[in-house]
């Protein structure tokens, strides 16, 4: 099997429509259409600071990375924020998210940033099985108010 990391285009809409759909089912939850419509267009837009990769396997898209870069007080240069990763079920296993990974902090080494952070859910344990091996656990626990 050959993967393939490439930044977006906008030709890959139809592509990453469905890869965001099912990390969204993932973490059970939804966002209304419009939402997602705007994502696009930021992930396309290059004065937005979030970015946005797919991992292709003959031809097929079957995974995603999205991250964000942002100012830090603890440091002069950006941080980068992992903000979603996701493989298709039947891909998982295979490296793929690692590669992922691994191409967001290329991305974020070439930029500058002096670091790369993400979170994930607890109940995530397959995928903390990899983050254990190629990330550090900060041990900081996120609390947060919706307005």
């Amino acid at each position: 099997m050959t993967i393939e990391i490439r930044p977006i285009a906008a030709a890959h809409h139809a592509a990453w429509l469905p890869l965001w759909q099912g990390y969204l089912a993932f973490y059970q939850t939804a966002l209304p259409a419009a939402t997602s419509a705007v994502t696009w267009q930021r992930l396309l837009d290059p004065g937005e600071p979030t970015h946005a990769a797919l991992a292709w396997c003959d031809g097929q898209a079957v995974g995603l990375v999205q991250w964000i870069f942002h100012r830090s007080n603890w440091s002069v240069e950006n941080s980068c924020y992992l903000q979603d990763l996701f493989v298709t079920a039947d891909s998982r296993g295979a490296g793929i998210g690692r590669r992922l990974i691994e191409h967001v902090y290329a991305q974020a080494r070439d930029s500058g940033a002096t670091r790369v952070h993400w979170l994930t859910h607890a109940s995530n344990g397959d995928a903390m099985q990899l983050y254990e091996r190629i990330a550090e656990r900060s041990g900081f626990i996120q609390y947060r108010h919706l307005l």
